[in-house]
């Protein structure tokens, strides 16, 4: 189905051809210039650097789970007004009862902010902020910047980045996103896929290949080739907004007379524009999928990249299950044991528990239309499966109910259910303890949907494309691929309807009211102090996670602590509780030496410690550190990084980082993000110190090896070398003034 060249290739005669084979071509850093994705990202890179680009966007998007932090982080910088179309969905805190009023509060905060600084605003469960994106931003050549990690809009010609909100913040501040000139990555499709096979199967398969040995990490996909022209818009979307998973930076795809037709429908003839493949361009390495080869996949917990074709489980349920659920357990660390195995039937079959398609992957227009076309006249039963529907935007609900897929998914027993990105992120549909739900979604992190293993709840997500999904509905809730059902294909016939935005939402953009106020409710906080760097750093290791790969989830949980992410203190609160629930008290405790020692007193464990090392208390900044193998994979969200500044953090030490964004947010919370050797074991653990002399003069240096000292519990003293490379000037300087807060307090500007 996939087969990779990590060779580079040319293009040749329209086709990808291997470098050893393709005669008179130019070096490969200049033919990379022929890219796609290079021909759009120096369009718009301020840089004077050919490695260094500093790009800046054509427009902005959060959700009302980061835009509050956003633009509480902008305006005590310096904000004015919105430079670029910036607009603020609610789709993530709609349900508004969790806490009181507050998931409420932020939404009149947003239109506020809307009104007072020229934004757009979309009332909740108007659309998820990725359909909004697609329908009202996105343009061919253009690049959106989102906070939030699906930020994919490839497809339709446009490269979205998903970034915490720093870098938002950054670009509301007309300053620049700096990243290394990327690798880029051609994934050449070809066939056509067979019937009953999905996007989110391609996608499943794809991130299965590539996530397990990082090939792609931190790379732009750029999708091209004979099989792009027999995939429909929604289609390509579907694959496209899955690769977030595969760790690349973004996307992009060649464009043609689908996706011009695409924005004939939603009223902006004017964004297209043909992208094609241009002869000589090079390409790092190669991806080849042959659709027509594509099988029913079903990504098995906890993560997308475990990936197996519907019909190998069903083959052998007992010892795939088996295994994904020691891996599990392992992970779960004790906590609460997964049982897998007990969906297994008499008779050899996974029975599942729930059905859900959803959110910027599963609630497109086509999706739910096959969906109800194999489910009519059929039933969902009246046992323990059910089933619900939420369609991705108000134009596709309303779609949905003209064409009758609605109506044949109520009859058959399915529940429809507004714009919402709640289950994706554990804030709707949560299952029952040890229940297995399918969704087509974007994750199935451990916990991601709603469960809590901290106090004995546990349940399991897979994630399957929506007619697979409706496949195993129809079939009472066994676990069944839709290539083994014989369905009618639906008439397409889609037609966007502009008319519910321009009634409901705020498009205030290009006319800010400086007047207006901005609505704060009683959760609504403003950041508190954050310290800067002095010359030397003396961390305590508060939290030690020895996990494969640490998620944003687990260091910041989503579900309900979602609704305090307006409210840095209360939501540190809740910062690695679900992982390492001693992390806070720990990170508390060392904060306050740190008080102490801003004050003018001298905290006795810290000198303690330094007088073991010679350390001077004066010039030493004292904070909590991470460590973990490898942290930051998944959400883009920046609050699992300031969440470990606010309780007092200092550093991150790992192997690596699992993405760039969560490197971003740490430098941009002034959370210095060390790394130590891969092949260096670790020989340290909780509650041990390291002791950081001259760190500030190094970064301003930008000295990558860094002497440091480990002072362990039992008082013992022994080196260590710490590594910091990459930095950017802008970067060191936020690292050294404590905060990009700070940063721009102090003056600077990139």
């Amino acid at each position: 189905m996939i087969k990779q060249y990590q060779s580079g290739h040319y293009i040749v005669g329209g086709k990808p051809v291997a470098a050893a084979k393709a005669a008179g071509m130019q070096a490969p850093q200049k033919a990379r210039e022929k890219t796609i994705a290079y021909r759009i990202l120096r369009a718009h890179d301020k840089s004077r650097e050919p490695e260094k680009m500093r790009i800046k966007f054509d427009a902005l998007i959060s959700h009302d789970i980061t835009f509050v932090g956003i633009i509480q982080t902008a305006r005590a910088s310096g904000l004015k007004q919105f430079p670029v179309p910036y607009a603020m969905t609610n789709c993530h805190n709609s349900l508004c009862a969790v806490g009181g009023t507050i998931n409420q509060d932020d939404h009149a905060f947003g239109l506020s902010a809307a009104k007072k600084y020229g934004g757009i605003y979309v009332p909740a469960n108007q659309a998820v902020i990725h359909q909004y994106a697609r329908e009202c931003l996105a343009a061919c050549g253009g690049m959106v910047l989102g906070s939030d990690s699906h930020t994919r809009y490839g497809s339709y010609g446009c490269m979205g980045v998903g970034e915490g909100g720093g870098e938002l913040v950054k670009q509301l501040l007309e300053n620049t996103y700096d990243v290394a000139a990327p690798e880029v990555v051609l994934v050449w499709l070809e066939g056509t896929p067979p019937k009953g096979v999905g996007p989110q199967d391609v996608a499943l398969a794809l991130v299965g290949e590539t996530f397990p040995n990082g090939d792609v990490k931190n790379k732009v996909l750029e999708f091209a080739g004979p099989g792009v022209a027999g995939l429909s818009a929604d289609y390509r979307i579907g694959i496209d907004v899955m690769t977030t998973e595969t760790s690349c930076l973004t996307s992009i795809w060649e464009t043609d007379e689908v996706i011009e037709e695409y924005y004939q429908n939603v009223g902006r003839p004017e964004a297209y524009q043909k992208l094609s493949l241009e002869e000589g361009a090079y390409y790092d390495s190669v991806i080849k999928i042959d659709l027509s080869k594509m099988e029913c996949m079903i990504a098995l917990p906890f993560h997308p990249s475990k990936a197996y074709t519907i019909h190998q489980l069903q083959e052998n349920p007992e010892e795939i299950l088996r295994t994904v659920e020691e891996d599990c357990n392992r992970q779960l660390g004790g906590k609460v044991e997964m049982d897998l195995r007990r969906h297994i039937n008499a008779d050899g079959k996974i029975q599942v528990d729930q059905g859900i398609i959803v959110g910027c992957s599963g609630g497109m227009y086509e999706n739910i239309m096959i969906a109800a076309e194999m489910l009519d006249g059929g039933t969902i039963g009246n046992d323990t499966f059910d089933m619900s529907v939420y369609p991705s935007s108000t134009s596709i609900g309303l779609a949905i109910t003209k064409d009758g897929a609605a109506e044949k998914l109520m009859k058959a027993g399915a529940v429809i259910k507004p714009a919402f990105c709640g289950p994706c992120f554990g804030a709707g549909d949560t299952p029952a303890h040890n229940a297995l739900s399918i969704r087509h979604a974007t994750r199935n992190f451990a916990n991601r949907e709603g469960s809590k293993p901290g106090q004995g709840q546990i349940s399991a997500v897979a994630l399957m494309d929506a007619r697979s999904i409706a496949a195993t509905a129809l079939n009472g809730g066994i676990l069944t691929a839709a290539t083994d059902i014989d369905y009618n294909e639906p008439e397409m016939n889609y037609r966007y309807d502009s008319s519910i935005y321009e009634k409901r939402v705020y498009n205030g953009f290009g006319s800010p009211h400086p007047e207006e106020e901005l609505v704060l409710g009683p959760n609504i906080k403003d950041w508190p102090k954050m310290y800067s760097l002095e010359e030397d750093l003396l961390v305590k290791l508060c939290a030690f996670i020895e996990d494969e790969v640490t998620t944003t989830d687990e260091l910041i949980p989503s579900g309900e602590t979602s609704s305090y992410r307006s409210n840095p203190l209360k939501l540190s609160e809740f910062a690695l509780s679900r992982r390492c629930p001693q992390y806070v008290g720990k990170s508390k405790a060392v904060a306050a030496l740190e008080e102490e020692r801003q004050q003018g007193g001298t905290p006795a464990e810290a000198a303690e410690i330094l007088a073991k090392v010679g350390g001077e208390m004066k010039r030493t900044t004292i904070g909590s550190c991470v460590f973990a193998k490898k942290p930051g994979d998944g959400s883009a969200r920046e609050q699992a990084a300031s969440c470990q500044k606010v309780l007092g953090g200092f550093a991150n030490i790992c192997y690596e980082y699992a993405t760039k964004r969560y490197r971003s947010n740490c430098i941009n919370w002034g959370v210095i993000p060390f790394t130590i050797g891969k092949d260096e074991p670790f020989a340290y653990g909780e509650d041990d110190w390291v002791y950081v002399p001259g760190i500030r003069q190094a970064i301003a240096q930008g000295v990558e090896q860094i002497p440091a000292k480990v002072i362990a519990k039992n008082g013992t003293v022994s080196d260590l070398t710490l590594e910091l490379s990459g930095l950017t000037p802008a970067e060191k300087l936020i690292l050294q003034e404590g905060c990009l807060m700070n940063y721009y307090a102090a003056g600077y500007k990139d």
